[in-house]
């Protein structure tokens, strides 16, 4: 007969308040994360809402050969994984760096007051974002183009121009969602031993070099969970930004998945076809954070647990 052993057992008792505590939160991502994982079935079916998941004509893998058939497929896959790629790094390079150099700030009101400005955006939706911008970089009244004309340039068509749209969606997109990443780095930094910094300075190092050698070593760990985290977003480029700024003319650089799904699947009622390209995206974002985690673990020591 199987038996636990002691030490297992002991550390079972310990832990079981724990987990009946997180009881109440895992009902509810059962109920709701899980439980509608049963309409991946669609992806397989040729589906009619009036018959339902299980009586819907089965296809097989039809729905993804129909989306590999596709003329604009692997197009809108590099522009997906271009974009979200260059967001991925913007969203971590520029936080670390901001929450950096505002660390190296000595009053505290003023970090305070930057800290809350540059993190106002994070509470706009897109819908109200993509309003603003659409003024602001209108090619004839927009404040970005009057500033243009005064430099005696021919104003820019940032929204409309295919070459410039996807670096117009990271920069707009880092803008708005810095300040979260900057929390959450600063937090790092406040856990970082304080007597480093001390020892540090009786050994004659500047703040510069307290920064590159003590700071971001320290933020690391931080640094590398967020890595991993954003790495299953992968193939989410942000279907909110890109559908309020998007427009027919940029769709070669600038659709994306999500977009293609919405156009697919509610536009055009093919919803199996649209819950095949939900799958895969699925199954890439699970492959890359895996693989991450397996980095992080082997090159930066880093474990959940």
């Amino acid at each position: 007969m199987f038996k636990l052993k002691p030490a297992t057992m002991t550390r079972f008792r310990v832990q079981l308040p724990m987990h009946l505590m997180l009881l109440p939160c895992v009902i509810p991502v059962l109920i709701f994360s899980y439980y509608p994982m049963v309409g991946i079935v669609i992806a397989f079916e040729r589906f009619f809402p009036n018959r339902g998941f299980f009586h819907s004509p089965f296809v097989g893998f039809k729905n993804f050969e129909y989306v590999l058939n596709l003329p604009n497929t692997y197009q809108v896959l590099w522009n997906t994984v271009f974009i979200s790629a260059m967001k991925i790094v913007a969203g971590i390079v520029v936080p670390v760096l901001f929450s950096i150099l505002l660390d190296l700030v000595r009053s505290s009101r003023v970090r305070r007051t930057v800290q809350t400005i540059v993190y106002m955006p994070y509470f706009l939706s897109w819908v109200i974002l993509s309003g603003i911008l659409i003024d602001v970089l209108s090619p004839n009244s927009g404040v970005v183009n009057q500033l243009i004309k005064m430099l005696g340039m021919e104003p820019v068509f940032f929204l409309a121009n295919e070459k410039l749209f996807p670096f117009v969606l990271v920069v707009t997109d880092t803008w708005k969602n810095f300040g979260y990443g900057t929390v959450i780095f600063l937090a790092a930094i406040a856990g970082i031993a304080p007597s480093l910094y001390e020892s540090s300075w009786i050994d004659g190092a500047n703040r510069f070099q307290q920064a590159i050698h003590i700071t971001l070593p320290g933020m690391l760990p931080i640094v590398a969970l967020i890595a991993t985290l954003s790495l299953g977003d992968v193939l989410n480029a942000g279907f909110d930004q890109v559908f309020n700024l998007y427009s027919p003319v940029v769709y070669r650089t600038g659709d994306i998945l999500d977009t293609l799904v919405y156009r697919v699947g509610l536009l055009n009622s093919q919803y199996g076809v649209a819950a095949a390209i939900g799958l895969f995206k699925s199954v890439v974002s699970i492959i890359f954070i895996g693989t991450a985690y397996w980095l992080s673990g082997r090159f930066l020591e880093y474990r959940v647990f």
